[in-house]
């Protein structure tokens, strides 16, 4: 039986209650002081015996009730601390202050390729494979940055927590370092937790708004695509959610449980587009992080890297990405070592890749590899049916951030929706509606709410090719940008608000072109 004496504390008395229960012939097995407790492991002890022992006990002054226990605390403790070591997928050992090994876990042990117990036989210079990191860490009393390391061949990003003497206030952060404790991270891993954050709503065809023929037809072919294992190229016009369906794709393929991670070509210069795909080793150039860093490649192993507008990668990095599509190997910036990973790429572009290859601006073959598998996501204008079911999915994602109640429209700003020719695609429609959500203060938007911050109104829509001179073109444009928004803004101040002009001069304008009489 395993019991808890309460006690007041003062000097002799744990000794007085072990002398108790030496008079009465009782074995201890195990003995925890932590005042004003004293836990005590007495197999022999049954419950018959309680009320004498307690007896005994209250002839001692400052010994309080007895109570039972289930398990001694430490015990508990080190039993939580060992389950929590062993289902930690990430390796983490415990080193002391010399860097010997302290704790380990299987994880860990694994990756060693030795039992637990022969792993805390060792030292960390020798599990690493720059044992200078050892001497820095200790000369550094345990508190350095994040860093890369490789054990037994393998990388890890290793973060360091200093294992600390507390002062006699309990404050154990502001004592002398006396071990520390080492998580170390694989690149996969690190995929794995950087997807979880970027992807947090999850993905799936179910994600993709729409009820028109074009899209029902897209989700079909997408369902049958996702499931082949084979490069996949998206193309379609900038806006209408490529990246959305390359989501989809990966969510519905074998890969679902491993990283999807993303690069945009168009974003980043070659140097860098370069280190966040591939990696880089230490030194690998001025600036670099400390001990090196995986790629997306490499933290993507077993899932999908999703290379958005892929014809805007510079003619090296094709040659790069065209090698590793041939043989799934790769070398860092920097290093000499080939590494094997399992990834599937998914490409987008708004661009005409045939006509770029014809050009001499994409390669060939890299086109051709990257193009096994192609979807066409169609421009919100081809499918007008589902313009309304998008804006009204964005008007409830608008208002719940604006934490407003939800809005509908009325007739008037259905037809104007439904009526634009949307240049900009789906993220246009989403930034005209949270703009008219975060202005207006109406529970029924009207097409007069509705901001056309991008401009709809193109060249062919003003006929200027067929003008014949600057006057002519320019009030040719002025006639046609104010006859489509007069109906929007039916009055010469509602106008000059929206064009950020003078009430005057909209006024003359209008009366020039015969506006509103013309409509």
């Amino acid at each position: 039986m395993r019991v808890n004496i309460q006690f007041t504390d003062r000097v002799g008395i744990a000794h007085e209650i072990l002398a108790v229960l030496a008079r009465r012939g009782l074995n201890v097995l195990a003995v925890e002081v932590d005042p004003p407790n004293i836990y005590i492991d007495i197999p022999e002890l049954s419950v018959a015996m309680l009320p004498s022992l307690q007896q005994d006990c209250d002839q001692l002054a400052g010994v309080g009730q007895i109570e039972v226990l289930d398990i001694l605390p430490g015990i508990r403790r080190r039993l939580n601390l060992d389950t929590m070591m062993a289902v930690m997928e990430d390796p983490v050992i415990a080193i002391d202050a010399l860097g010997r090994v302290v704790i380990a876990n299987a994880a860990a042990a694994a990756v060693v390729g030795i039992s637990e117990e022969a792993l805390c036989r060792k030292t960390l210079k020798e599990l690493l494979e720059d044992g200078a990191i050892q001497d820095e860490l200790i000369s550094n009393g345990f508190r350095v940055a994040s860093r890369e390391v490789i054990m037994n061949g393998e990388p890890f990003l290793m973060d360091v927590t200093a294992v600390s003497e507390p002062f006699s206030d309990g404050q154990a952060s502001l004592g002398q370092a006396v071990g520390a404790l080492l998580t170390l991270h694989a690149p996969k891993r690190i995929g794995e937790r950087l997807h979880a954050i970027q992807h947090s709503e999850g993905s799936g065809f179910h994600l993709i708004i729409g009820e028109s023929e074009q899209i029902r037809s897209l989700k079909i072919r997408a369902a049958r695509v996702a499931v082949v294992d084979a490069p996949l190229l998206i193309t379609g016009e900038t806006g209408t959610g490529k990246e959305l369906l390359a989501q989809a794709c990966h969510g519905s393929s074998s890969r679902s449980a491993a990283p999807f991670l993303e690069l945009n070509c168009a974003a980043l210069p070659e140097s860098l587009a370069e280190s966040e795909l591939f990696g880089y080793m230490a030194g690998a150039f001025t600036g670099a992080q400390r001990g090196g860093k995986p790629g997306l490649i490499e933290m993507a192993d077993g899932g999908t890297v999703f290379l958005d507008e892929i014809g805007e990668m510079s003619m090296y990095l094709q040659a790069k990405l065209l090698r590793f599509l041939n043989d799934g190997k790769f070398r860092r910036i920097g290093g000499d070592k080939e590494v094997k990973v399992n990834v599937r790429i998914i490409s987008a572009t708004h661009r005409n890749l045939r006509k770029m290859v014809q050009e001499g601006a994409f390669r060939e073959d890299l086109f051709y590899r990257l193009n096994v598998l192609h979807l066409e996501m169609p421009a919100l204008r081809e499918r007008p049916d589902d313009i309304l079911l998008l804006a009204r999915h964005f008007i409830a994602r608008a208002c719940t951030q604006a934490q407003k109640p939800i809005c509908r429209l009325n007739s008037s700003a259905c037809a104007a929706l439904v009526s634009n020719r949307w240049p900009g695609n789906v993220r246009q429609l989403q930034n005209v509606v949270f703009r008219a959500i975060t202005m207006s203060d109406q529970r029924i938007l009207d097409a007069a709410d509705l901001d056309w911050a991008e401009g709809s109104i193109s060249a062919e829509e003003v006929h200027l090719d067929a003008a014949e001179s600057w006057e002519l073109s320019v009030n040719a444009f002025e006639s046609a940008l104010l006859e489509k928004l007069y109906p929007q803004f039916p009055s010469s101040r509602k106008l000059a608000s929206r064009l950020d002009t003078s009430h005057s001069m909209i006024a003359a304008k209008l009366r020039k072109h015969g506006i509103p009489q013309k409509r």
